[in-house]
């Protein structure tokens, strides 16, 4: 319990550091943006992480830090729990030890809990599921049925991938005989309903605006490029390796292994049906398109127990050099991505081509406003929108144009017959669009600083209703 708590007060306080001294990333700014939006849902996710952003700027500051700051707090007690269920699912081992420094030494949590995206509450609330069912396991207190209910509700608010909790937990019940014991009492169907009471709004929201956030989620498996299987299976499995790291992933996948084969114990089948069913969709997935490397990250709260729980039957000591090994590519990513130390090309730098820049961009936009004598600046992407909208001062008005920002409560920019500054990303050969300006002249390209990508710089004039313009927020 020493180390394990050692490990994460340590990965706590940097953490913090890196969240407060690495830059924001587009889908960073553009959740900063829902923040100040705050609604039952958006096209993208569910509204958590704007709720956590909102109340991290609220503590700390419109700042990375407290844009951040919920993650790795949430990451130090989501080990806590996590550590619980190892004590639970294997008492009188080290199981809990061994299975949250793994996951504290993989990029999953590293990186995940500075990096503030759906993924960091999903996860907290995934591992705080699955402590409250280790826990009934542990005691047969049907109570932690509704723990584990709001907790999967909680992740549901999160992120849609919360369902493979759901069917997780519901296959347990159903096809264990201990699960099925329970089902013949009241404690899973009020645990099932306060979660889905807690997703009522999410659903509402989605009702209430032709349900574009389930079709854009759901419209992800009408993809299917067979012929490009082996390249979307092998850049799944490398960037699973990459993300949890070499080492911890092939004692995860031996863990996936072992639960699976001692399926019949009641402890194993809870860590293989709250493992597997994601696995199988993520592999069926990728023979047709393309795996986020961030998807599975939530196979692993129950891979990193299930190999722990092998290791210690086995008297094994691997994940000592696992985790050193996983630590040590955490701290080269992390010390890359605040101080640059390794001179990467700027085309093999996935860091750089993310975060590098946006603040000489929007000094270049708005040097270019003023030149223009412009009223406004906006852009061709709700991404460079938001870097636009963080950075630039708050007397200079961004407007967002893309379809996606009319979703948002945000207030109406009267830009009619106004003149503009429009950027836009160089690799778009369509003119702009002529139902939002009425008239577009390429004044200039810029390079974003630190990323090779180049932009061009449109003097426009706005339509006199153009079908979507609102006022982005300032952080000034």
């Amino acid at each position: 319990m020493i180390l394990a708590a050692a490990v994460v007060a340590a990965a706590t306080v940097i953490r913090l550091w890196v969240a407060a001294n690495l830059k924001l990333a587009p889908d960073e700014t553009y959740y900063w943006i829902w923040s100040q939006a705050l609604a039952p849902g958006y096209l993208d996710h569910p509204p958590m992480v704007a709720l956590w952003i909102a109340a991290g700027t609220d503590l700390t500051g419109v700042t990375p830090l407290g844009v951040r700051l919920l993650g790795p707090l949430s990451a130090a007690l989501a080990s806590g729990l996590l550590f619980d269920a190892g004590r639970c699912l294997f008492p009188g081992t080290r199981a809990g030890t061994i299975a949250v420094v793994m996951l504290n030494a993989t990029l999953v949590l590293g990186a995940g809990a500075v990096i503030m995206t759906p993924d960091a509450p999903l996860l907290a609330f995934w591992i705080a599921a699955l402590w409250a069912m280790a826990r009934l396991l542990a005691s047969g207190r049907g109570v932690w049925w509704l723990v584990a209910g709001v907790f999967a509700g909680l992740a549901s608010l999160s992120k849609y991938t919360a369902v493979f909790l759901w069917i997780g937990i519901g296959l347990w019940a159903v096809l264990v005989p201990t699960g099925r014991v329970w089902l013949r009492r009241w404690q899973p169907w009020a645990g099932l309903g306060a979660g889905a009471l807690l997703f009522v709004p999410v659903l509402a929201w989605n009702a209430a605006h032709d349900w574009v956030g389930l079709l854009k989620q759901g419209g992800r498996v009408g993809t299917w490029q067979p012929a490009r299987a082996a390249q979307f299976l092998g850049e799944l499995i490398g960037a699973q390796v990459g993300f949890a790291t070499p080492w911890i992933f092939i004692l995860c996948m031996i863990g996936l292994v072992v639960a699976i084969r001692r399926i019949r114990d009641t402890r194993w089948a809870l860590l293989a049906a709250l493992s597997v069913p994601p696995v199988l969709v993520f592999l069926q997935h990728a023979i047709g398109d393309r795996v986020q490397g961030n998807w599975p990250a939530i196979i692993y709260p129950a891979l990193v127990l299930a190999a722990a729980g092998w290791l210690v039957a086995r008297g094994r000591r691997d994940w000592i050099g696992a985790s050193v090994l996983g630590f040590a590519i955490t701290a080269v990513v992390y010390l890359q991505a605040v101080f640059g130390l390794i001179p990467l090309p700027l085309k093999v730098d996935p860091i750089a081509l993310r975060l590098g820049g946006w603040d000489g961009i929007a000094r270049d936009m708005e040097a270019a406003r003023v030149a223009t004598s412009a009223t406004f600046i906006a852009a061709d992407g709700y991404d460079t929108d938001s870097e636009l909208a963080w950075h630039l001062p708050a007397g200079v008005t961004v407007v967002g144009v893309d379809p996606r920002w009319a979703l948002f409560r945000l207030p109406p920019a009267s830009i009619g017959g106004q003149v503009g500054v429009l950027l836009r990303d160089s690799g778009r050969s369509e003119p702009p669009d002529p139902a939002t300006w009425a008239e577009a002249v390429k004044i200039g390209a810029l390079v974003r600083p630190g990323a090779p990508r180049e932009y061009n710089v449109y003097r426009v004039v706005a339509a006199a209703r153009p079908p979507v313009a609102v006022r982005l927020p300032h952080r000034h």
